[in-house]
């Protein structure tokens, strides 16, 4: 490897000179409809949100919430209450936001969260018996909501 000497004020040159990296956009959000929908205290139901990629962090602050020591059930509930981004015109979406959703939307939400949390790592290659034909196919099942 050849090294050259360049002077503070040819810094912008090499940089110009660097190969452009092409730039690859990160998918953070996801959209979803719940199937039974969060009814709020006016009674308006909202069905359709978004939620976000979960951080190392999302996981680990539960972790030292006390409801969560006193109650490890309780642990789907915050982790679902940072993630979740927007739903309908809810501004605020809390731990008690989620724990008045129904138990149907609320297995929604749990396995959307782990299908998109573990994107790419739910798909395995297998081959037909019978005709040797090789395929992917989706272990977390065929349809958000389905495992």
């Amino acid at each position: 490897m050849r090294r050259r000497t360049i002077a503070l004020d040819q810094l912008d040159e090499l940089v110009d000179e660097s190969p452009k990296r092409e730039r690859v956009e990160l998918r953070t959000e996801f959209a979803f409809e719940l199937p039974r929908g969060y009814v709020d205290q006016s009674g308006t139901v909202h069905r359709h949100g978004r939620m976000r990629l979960a951080t190392a962090r999302d996981e680990l602050r539960p972790q030292i919430d006390l409801r969560v020591k006193e109650n490890p059930g309780y642990l789907g509930v915050v982790l679902l209450s940072q993630v979740i981004t927007e739903l309908g015109t809810v501004t605020e979406i809390h731990p008690g936001v989620v724990e008045l959703m129904y138990a149907t939307d609320i297995a929604f939400l749990q396995d959307f969260y782990r299908r998109i949390n573990s994107e790419g790592h739910t798909r395995a290659g297998v081959s037909c018996p019978a005709c040797g034909t090789a395929f992917e196919v989706d272990l977390a099942g065929g349809r958000l909501g389905e495992s």
